[in-house]
């Protein structure tokens, strides 16, 4: 993958789509940031400035979703070498979705969350048909990098003296004591978001880009200077880290400090020397960690026993509707009955895999865990000796926010669902290309 970022073939036609692609995901993670399920809050911007500044209601995002989907279709091409329950399984789960909306708690709710789920379904099969045969991946890149700077500098924005500007003028206005609870407490707070929902959220993002962006920067990079590709590269991770660091996400840190340990499991030194540094590497994450947090684990952790409520909730749904759920994206319903009385109300789960269930059932929980950790487990076993970095760095990414989907909600964020589900199907594409090399080498 990483050589095709350098070959010039490929038609008009294909190359103007990739640059689309590339800045529809650019503009998700700018505009499509929030929840779905809030998307009734979001209210539609209306002159230019408002475009520009504010989030856009996601069913903007669909509409530009459906035109990206109908550009791609000279470019789909059957996949063959893949096992049939890879290309199935995508379908069988929104399938499913089907079946647990029919009983739904809550229409509105599991309208607008089966909607964006059938959007993941088609960024699953766009990344399978259409993206893997793209010749030139370098002009997709390009787009979804520009839009990834734009966030991060966004975050740095916001820790030097943005988030308190923003803080002064919300303060000032003669309503701001009518906003949503979890809203005040995020304008009070100093951590970053960026263009996001919350700081985990923007944890998230860069926990799913950073690997794939660095390096695909650093491919399409290659004909440059080494110092030039590496002051790149240097920058592109600063300004990441910085956003990761002032965000807070402990969850975030943890992912982060194992994703770099299993790249330096990658590097071609010794073995006594690879230990020793990931020995090092590892005693200075977990050091910085509990330096920066112990002020956090002081006060009781309050984050971590309010998810633990939340889980324990999910669990009592799945007890009371085991096969179908209470409908897709209705967890809020059933946790506003359940929660402790002095615990804060929440709309999601704050983990994939348990909301899944407790909305979909115990079989759509289970179609969902095997779409994205089956799919992570076969792709990285069937992985070859000359599995490109960038192709190892899309795989990292998504275990990276897989992890962290245990205890966020990156599958109800159209920002970080759409490219999770476009990398998956493109992993697969590439997964498949390989079994075809290898059988067409197999001796007679």
């Amino acid at each position: 993958m990483s050589a095709a970022l350098r070959n010039p073939e490929g038609n008009h036609w294909e190359s103007l789509w990739a640059v689309a692609l590339g800045g529809f995901l650019a503009l998700a993670l700018i505009k499509f940031g929030n929840p779905v399920i809030l998307d009734h809050k979001i209210i539609a911007p209306k002159e230019l400035l408002e475009v520009i500044l504010l989030a856009w209601p996601v069913t903007w995002g669909y509409c530009l979703l459906v035109l990206i989907a109908l550009a791609s279709v000279p470019l789909w091409r059957w996949q063959r070498g893949l096992p049939k329950w890879a290309l199935a399984l995508p379908l069988a789960w929104l399938v499913w979705q089907g079946l647990a909306s029919i009983g739904t708690v809550n229409a509105s709710l599991t309208r607008i969350t089966l909607l964006h789920f059938t959007s993941c379904v088609v960024c699953f099969y766009l990344g399978l048909f259409a993206l893997s045969r793209v010749r030139r991946p370098a002009l997709f890149w390009t787009g979804l990098v520009a839009g990834f700077i734009v966030v991060m500098g966004d975050g740095w924005r916001q820790h030097f003296g943005g988030l308190e500007e923003a803080r002064k003028y919300f303060y000032e206005l003669p309503n701001w004591r009518d906003y949503p609870p979890e809203f005040l407490k995020k304008i009070s707070s100093h951590r970053i978001y960026a263009t996001l929902f919350y700081p985990n959220t923007l944890a998230s993002a860069i926990i799913l880009l950073l690997p794939a962006l660095l390096a695909a920067s650093w491919a399409a990079a290659s004909g440059n200077a080494f110092s030039w590709r590496a002051t790149l590269v240097s920058l592109s991770t600063l300004l990441a880290l910085g956003c990761m660091y002032w965000s807070e996400s402990k969850a975030g840190w943890l992912i982060m400090l194992a994703m770099g340990l299993a790249v330096l499991m990658r590097l071609p030194i010794r073995k006594s020397v690879k230990g020793t540094v990931l020995a090092v590497v590892l005693a200075v994450g977990l050091a910085g960690f509990f330096t920066r947090y112990t002020g956090y684990f002081e006060r009781g952790a309050t984050s971590v026993g309010a998810r633990f409520d939340y889980w324990r909730a999910a669990g009592e749904l799945v007890k009371e509707h085991p096969w179908l759920g209470s409908g897709p994206g209705t967890f809020q319903i059933g946790y506003k009955r359940l929660k402790d009385k002095d615990a804060e109300m929440a709309r999601l789960a704050h983990n994939d895999y348990l909301e899944q269930a407790s909305d979909s059932g115990i079989v759509g929980g289970c179609l969902y865990f095997a779409l994205i950790w089956g799919s992570l487990a076969f792709l990285y076993r069937n992985r070859t000796e000359n599995l490109s970095e960038l192709t190892f760095a899309i795989w990292l990414g998504l275990a990276g926010l897989a992890m962290h989907a245990a205890v966020e909600f990156p599958l109800y964020v159209p920002a970080l669902s759409w490219p999770m589900f476009l990398f998956l199907g493109w992993l697969w594409s590439e997964a498949g290309s390989r079994n075809q090399i290898d059988n067409s080498i197999q001796p007679p």
